[in-house]
């Protein structure tokens, strides 16, 4: 549900239903950085700007900004004659009358005071042609390949200073496809005489983005009824019809701007055998180079002392322009936030005359299309797709495919194709985001689902392992080599008989507890309890390699345990306690098993019956624990000391076992006690070997040494019996016990 909630917005963004502003900044900001990543840079020669920088502004002959007419008209004239440049591009506006000749007042003395003194009037007029700058500056650009500039502006009651060129194209032939475009309310132009006088002109009027952004420039703008090119195109515009002329041709001769399709979205403007592409407000994306200083830049005071070497200049498309900070022509750009607004014309001049494939770069008027239907296709198949797969598996096929996203954006952009990105990014992001909190809930409830299933049997620590691959255990049935333990507390009858309620389940609550906290501390899989038996296994659900030790181990931590019991109980008066504990090693069935109503993890098989008739033996034999001959076997290298306690036959078993007594760990037992059980085995041996008297005199030693092991008197009391009536031939030493308590 969230991968789908968080695929509507965007969706709904690209859809037009609403606009996601963090999307827009965030497109803005991947195609800026895209921008400066792929940037061509290095320096583009064809080009070159005049900069009317603080140099120029300091320079005592050039003057205030702005300059006299006559100065400009100095320096076309010094352009065109001495450094032979090939065009020349404003990007300053020349909207008022130049007053710093005085030519003003030298005509208000004639229409007075001096009105009547010819010799005045006579050598006005020889002199008004020199003092009439704007007429001066007009005759310097008249006939010369110059574009002048000019721009628009947006503000309410904007002012309309000097005269607007001839528009380009009629607002007709847009067929009313104008609803994108910018309304413009004003503008600032030349003067007439010098607007007049211009060969072409051009705005330089950027589309500035909501961030303040110049990204783009319109090729065409919109104007009552004229649409108005740019100061980019009528530059590529003459320097085409200088082209001509350098093939024959006598006359300048432009090629027209059109409108291609003639109808439906704006695509491209066609000049002559150029298609520039635009969109739909006729705007073109700027290519920058790179920073700036991407052009080369020489500073109007060199060109006035004439210390600019010549090659630099001949043959050069030139841009006049200003980087002076008092001047306020810097813009911010994707390359620089501080940009001079001149070289940005400088990039779109040189990108349309380069011919460079992918040079130009535009966004294709199917890209809202390919935008949706990409997204809706993530929309759809991510979610899905990263649901089935793991935490790790999931993050990197997302990585791939961002890196793949942004690969292909790279490639496109390389091509001449500025597609968006972010929604796509954002999606795929969200996506993955939203799943993987989704996947962490899902996950932690099947944790504590996992840890509430075995944490009743498992302990805390083995729990977190599992908790941590849950896929690696399950709860379903299978066979397994495991060791199974079974305790039991030895006369639990009158010990029940003699407590109170209260007081019994005092004493069985505290008993199961101690117990069950040494069978966990070892590793061990709490099965269940059974009244007062504890049953319990190693080796599942986490495997343990040494789950036979671990199970004795944890029988002779037990056995230890109940000193302390006993010390409780003796403070309250309780009976005194005895267990016994029975295990087992071998192939049985593991998993959850019961009814319909009720089931528990456990475990079944011949090897777990094994273990509850060991059990049961240890009242026979007056053993703490008995062990079945796999898990002693199983047992070896573990430093655990066994005897041998007997061959026994036990009920529903054909089979006889070996069943031993883990007597502790070799290293905490007394040499004393090592000796005695060599000399128990040596018994043994003369037992089953039918030497009575051999048997009888080792055992009596034994005993005398510790009377109140009731295992000695057990074999003193079988071997006299067969000393008296010896067994027959088919006699294998095995004692047979006909019933589940021996």
């Amino acid at each position: 549900m969230a991968s789908f909630l968080v695929g509507l917005l965007v969706v709904g963004h690209l859809l037009g239903l609403y606009t996601a502003v963090p999307l827009l900044q965030l497109d803005n900001a991947l195609y800026d950085a895209r921008l400066r990543f792929l940037a061509p840079g290095g320096v583009d020669e064809r080009v070159v700007i005049l900069d009317i920088d603080e140099a120029s502004l300091a320079h005592p002959e050039l003057g205030r900004w702005p300059w006299s007419r006559d100065v400009m008209a100095r320096l076309v004239d010094t352009l065109f004659e001495t450094y032979q440049v090939r065009a020349l591009g404003f990007d300053v506006i020349f909207a008022e009358e130049d007053r710093s000749s005085g030519l003003a007042v030298l005509n208000r003395l004639a229409q007075t005071e001096l009105q009547k003194n010819q010799a005045f009037l006579g050598a006005l007029d020889e002199l008004r042609p020199q003092l009439d700058y704007d007429a001066r500056f007009a005759r310097a650009i008249e006939g010369r390949p110059i574009v002048m500039g000019y721009y628009f502006s947006a503000s309410q009651n904007e002012l309309r200073l000097g005269e607007l060129p001839f528009p380009t194209l009629e607002r007709s032939d847009l067929n009313g496809r104008d609803a994108g475009f910018a309304r413009w309310s004003g503008y600032g132009a030349n003067l007439p005489s010098i607007a007049a006088s211009g060969l072409m002109a051009g705005h330089f009027s950027p589309a500035v983005d909501a961030d303040g952004v110049i990204r783009k420039v319109p090729l065409l703008a919109v104007y009552d009824d004229g649409l108005y090119e740019s100061l980019a195109l009528a530059m590529v515009r003459l320097e085409a019809a200088l082209a001509k002329t350098q093939q024959g041709d006598a006359s300048l001769r432009f090629d027209p701007v059109t409108l291609w399709p003639a109808e439906g979205a704006l695509q491209s403007i066609r000049l002559g055998e150029k298609d520039l592409l635009i969109d739909e407000a006729s705007n073109m994306l700027v290519p920058y180079r790179g920073g700036p200083g991407s052009f080369r830049y020489i500073s109007m005071a060199e060109i006035w002392e004439g210390r600019v070497q010549a090659s630099l200049l001949k043959d050069k498309l030139v841009l006049v322009g200003t980087t002076a900070p008092g001047l306020l022509d810097l813009r911010s750009t994707p390359v620089s936030g501080i940009y001079p607004g001149v070289e940005v014309h400088a990039n779109l001049i040189a990108a349309m005359l380069s011919g460079e494939p992918g040079r130009l770069k535009h966004t294709p008027a199917a890209t809202p299309f390919i935008e949706l239907a990409a997204a809706l296709f993530l929309w759809v198949s991510l979610p899905v797709i990263l649901i089935l797969l793991s935490v790790l598996t999931a993050t990197v096929v997302v990585a791939v495919l961002l890196s793949s996203l942004v690969a292909l954006n790279a490639w496109a952009w390389l091509q001449g194709l500025a597609f968006p990105l972010a929604s796509l990014l954002s999606l795929v992001l969200l996506i993955y985001m939203t799943s993987m909190v989704f996947g962490l809930f899902v996950e932690a409830r099947s944790r504590r689902q996992f840890k509430d299933l075995f944490g009743q049997y498992v302990p805390p620590e083995l729990v977190e392992k599992m908790a941590e691959d849950p896929e690696k255990y399950s709860m379903e049935g299978r066979r397994e080599n495991l060791t199974v333990l079974f305790s039991d507390v030895v006369g639990f009858n009158p010990i029940s008989q003699a407590l109170k309620p209260k007081e019994l389940a005092e004493f069985i609550n505290h008993y199961l507890t101690e117990m069950s906290s040494v069978i966990r501390d070892s590793g061990g899989t709490l099965d269940k309890y059974i009244g007062d038996c504890i049953m319990a296994f190693w080796g599942a659900p986490v495997s343990d390699p040494h789950h036979a030790s671990n199970g004795v181990k944890a029988a002779l931590g037990m056995k230890h345990k109940l000193y302390e019991i006993r010390d409780y109980c003796d403070k309250r008066g309780w009976p005194t306690l005895a267990i016994g504990i029975g295990l087992s090693t071998g192939e049985m069935v593991v998993g959850d098993m019961g009814s319909k109503v009720r089931k528990s993890y456990t475990v079944m098989g011949e090897a777990v019956n094994t273990g509850s008739r060991l059990e049961n033996l240890t009242r026979v034999y007056g053993s703490w624990i008995l062990v079945s001959q796999t898990t002693q076997q199983a047992c070896d290298g573990s430093g655990i000391v066994f005897r041998e306690v007997d061959f026994v036959r036990v009920k529903g078993r054909s089979e006889p076992i070996r069943a031993y007594e883990p007597m502790g760990l070799e290293a905490e037992l007394s040499q004393e006690r090592l000796d005695e059980i060599e000399r128990w085995h040596q018994a043994l041996i003369a037992y089953r070997a039918q030497d009575w008297e051999a048997a009888l005199s080792l055992l009596a030693a034994l005993h005398g040494q510790r009377p109140i092991d009731k295992l000695y008197e057990l074999f003193i009391d079988r071997a006299t019996q067969y000393k008296q009536s010896p067994p027959d031939a088919s006699w294998d030493g095995v004692t047979t016990f006909e019933t589940k308590k021996g």
